[in-house]
């Protein structure tokens, strides 16, 4: 009963924010409770709620920090070079737009943290692809399979649980496992080429000159971080068919163009060009220190937030000021991770979790008992996306690799297979960063669903397919 009750819930509560009848906030409070009423536990909710607010806090913590962090280094101008980079790459033509995201989603998850590359891929490119006109969902999409192929970082948690929880040692697991998920990589940059293509064909490639004429007729557009500057001649600039100009003249305009289409305004007041080295150097030290796990991420955020503050905006009133121009994302951020702690309390609590595993566990037909490793692969999909990793790893994971064992499947090659669903899982409902990409992408949260869950299950998919071909899985 409470295995079927659980996977109730979880329908519930994706059919109605896809369909947008609740906001993901309201499906995640109300859904759960609701469902502990009809499993005849109401009187234990105010516990269960309590537990998973607990467990959940230092990642609301960490997550309230981080925002104020980046958020201050977005300000000063830590990310200019790398936003006029990935502008003098895309120019205005959508596919590199998207391509880029993956890109620099993917080598912003080196530090491992889910939110902190979210939070730099939507600050950089989201004024490119509202001033485009571009889908947003693509973007959200893309950035969160690339960050979901990262993820998988012996420091960025999948890696480091299934080794805790099979009692293997990390790199055993992950450094075979990179051919595949290089692979899987690849796939992801390809998808956006396709998924770009697909948006230069309905928007076109435009010249940067038409971007700043369209811009200019419309001003009261809005972007994240800061207005364009510049402005250009009022002559109509000749459309692009192909993506590339044949004369040196179109060139020069372009690079000129180039210099005046700013993402980011260069000249807000809040730049502080002599400090860059510092919080370049800042910077490096936080990530730095979140690998080597010097101390936990909500108090290395929490330092680096104050230092940030205090040095780029000695003045209490200026630190009050950009407190108060990023507290809307905290806000819906932070209330998003303690209204799903309401949801993971319910289904831990109530015990729907450990039921949902077994009766998986037990639906395996006995001939499969030589392939556990391929169904371990299969049903990390739906089950990462179904429940948290911790869930998983440590609750799912022992139960599979102990079924494989007697079927002389190694724990090695469950523990890797078992990381093949990360793509999928990093657009779970049940993981804190996505609110983080979709709430700075202002996409909801159904839209994004609807659009990445194909793309991501194909990514794993990939993935796994790599990871048999090698002989790795």
């Amino acid at each position: 009963m409470l295995t079927i009750l659980g996977f109730a819930m979880i329908a519930t509560f994706l059919v109605l924010i896809m369909m947008k009848k609740m906001s993901p906030i309201a499906a995640l409070v109300l859904i759960p409770a609701l469902f502990c009423v009809f499993v005849g536990k109401g009187a234990k909710l105010g516990d269960y709620v309590i537990d998973g607010v607990t467990s959940l806090a230092p990642t609301a913590a960490m997550l309230m920090f981080a925002i104020v962090y980046f958020g201050v280094m977005i300000d000063v101008g830590l990310f200019d070079p790398v936003v006029r980079g990935i502008l003098k790459f895309a120019k205005a033509d959508p596919m590199r737009i998207v391509v880029g995201t993956a890109i620099l989603a993917a080598i912003v998850s080196l530090d491992g943290d889910g939110s902190t590359t979210f939070m730099i891929t939507v600050s950089a490119m989201y004024p490119l692809y509202k001033r485009l006109k571009m889908s947003l969902v693509v973007m959200t999409g893309v950035a969160a399979m690339a960050n979901g192929v990262m993820n998988t970082l012996p420091w960025g948690g999948p890696t480091a649980r299934a080794a805790t929880a099979l009692k293997l040692d990390a790199s055993d697991i992950f450094v075979p496992m990179i051919p595949a998920l290089a692979v899987g990589l690849l796939g992801v940059f390809v998808l956006s080429y396709v998924l770009g293509m697909r948006e230069r064909k309905r928007l076109g490639v435009l010249t940067l000159n038409e971007v700043l004429v369209d811009e200019k007729v419309e001003e009261t557009e809005t972007v994240l971080v800061g207005a364009g500057s510049g402005a250009s001649g009022p002559g109509k600039a000749a459309p692009a068919t192909g993506g590339s100009g044949s004369g040196t003249d179109a060139e020069d305009d372009e690079a000129g163009d180039a210099e005046r289409f700013q993402v980011l305004d260069p000249n807000r007041p809040t730049l502080r060009p002599k400090l860059y080295w510092f919080n370049a150097l800042l910077t490096a030290i936080l990530l730095t220190s979140m690998i080597m796990e010097w101390l936990p991420i909500p108090v290395l955020f929490l330092l680096g937030a104050a230092l940030a503050l205090t040095v780029n905006f000695p003045h209490i009133p200026d630190q009050k000021a950009r407190l108060a121009a990023h507290a809307d994302n905290v806000l819906n951020v932070s209330g998003m991770v303690f209204a799903a702690a309401v949801f993971t309390g319910v289904l831990q609590g109530t015990g729907m979790v450990d039921h949902m595993a077994r009766w998986m566990v037990d639906v395996i037909p006995e001939g499969m008992g030589p392939h556990m490793a391929l169904v371990t692969g299969v049903l990390s999909l739906p089950l990462t996306y179904f429940m948290s990793n911790d869930g998983f790893y440590f609750g799912v994971l022992p139960v599979l690799a102990e079924a494989g064992a007697a079927h002389g499947v190694t724990p090695l090659e469950m523990a890797r297979a078992s990381l093949v669903g990360q793509p999928l899982h990093m657009s779970s409902p049940l993981v804190p960063a996505v609110y983080v990409l979709v709430g700075m992408a202002k996409v909801e949260f159904g839209d994004h669903t609807r659009f990445v869950v194909k793309w991501a299950a194909l990514t794993c998919l990939l993935i796994l397919g790599a990871g048999i071909l090698f002989g790795i899985i």
